[in-house]
């Protein structure tokens, strides 16, 4: 023990030069190597002789301590544990590939159980009469929000992000097959194909964005187009294939990706009797649809060349 074949030899050659004994007590060894091998040899001792030591060892019978069992039936991880006679906690850490509250009969064919209680096991689900399973797999139609989903299949959103792992600020793509609460009235267990295929894909969410291109004026650079529309310099960059600290030359196309902001109704207000109203052609607010259709050009540059 911790005392390798070389070493061995090495003690037992230095005794002979030294005319001393070669057997294991007359040797220099590591005290834990001296101490911990006498030890194996008295276990042994102990199990081939008990008698002659006073001791009678209880019978151990010759199978393995985990067995297999099949899973016909979709069932609580809870509900299995008790089934088994063993803490959850234990029942988890035999099968630590289970780390959802539900256990799918398709996807998870078995599980592993101390010896001694896989035959409870298997009695219990076949005596059981009522539901194994509360949960079940619910495969998005189309692409929503974890609080619409969340809404369709009766339960809270926070429960959905906590049992599905949903970040915050992601979107549930369509096809994505999700863990929900299972209906009173739903007898049929998870199909093969669903828990076979099951996956779960995301996509962040994101708000509606428009394509802008204009024409580049004189110094402009990706910096000040960034500064002008309120972006990250990273993101122009990109999206015109050029260096953050590039300059555009006059004429150059620029294409940036603006987020679509609702725009708010303005109240009405009617003009006195009294007071004359100002010519519509002078007031900002009544040429909207002229600043609409300015947008893929530049925006006009002060004074001061910004």
């Amino acid at each position: 023990y911790n005392w390798g074949e070389g070493s061995v030899q090495r003690a037992i050659a230095r005794n002979q030069r030294a005319g001393l004994p070669t057997d294991y007590s007359s040797l220099r060894m590591p005290n834990e190597t001296q101490f911990y091998v006498p030890k194996l040899q008295a276990v042994k001792n102990i199990v081939l002789h008990p008698d002659a030591y006073s001791l009678s060892l209880p019978p151990l019978s010759n199978h393995p301590y985990f067995l297999s069992v099949p899973i016909t039936r979709d069932i609580d991880v809870d509900l299995a544990a008790k089934f088994a006679g063993i803490p959850t906690d234990e029942f988890k850490s035999l099968n630590p590939q289970m780390n959802k509250p539900v256990i799918l009969a398709a996807g998870t064919p078995q599980v592993l159980l101390p010896y001694d209680n896989a035959s409870a096991f298997i009695q219990q689900m076949s005596l059981h009469r009522g539901p194994m399973a509360s949960w079940t797999a619910w495969v998005a139609p189309k692409t929503v929000r974890p609080v619409d989903a969340a809404r369709q299949v009766g339960m809270s959103e926070a429960q959905l992000r906590e049992i599905n792992r949903i970040p915050p600020r992601m979107l549930v793509r369509a096809g994505s097959t999700l863990l929900v609460p299972r209906a009173a009235h739903r007898q049929a267990d998870v199909s093969e194909r669903i828990a076979e295929n099951a996956m779960m894909t995301l996509t962040p969410d994101q708000p509606a964005q428009r394509r802008v291109s204009f024409k580049a004026g004189k110094k402009d650079s990706v910096a000040s187009i960034a500064r002008r529309y309120k972006i990250g310099a990273v993101q122009v960059a990109q999206w015109n294939n050029v260096d953050v600290s590039a300059s555009f030359k006059p004429g150059q196309s620029v294409l940036v990706y603006l987020t679509n902001t609702p725009t708010r109704s303005r109240p009405t207000r009617h003009a006195s009797a009294t007071r004359k109203s100002a010519p519509p052609t002078r007031t900002a607010s009544n040429k909207p649809t002229e600043r609409v259709a300015k947008t893929d050009k530049a925006p006009a540059r002060t004074a001061a060349g910004e």
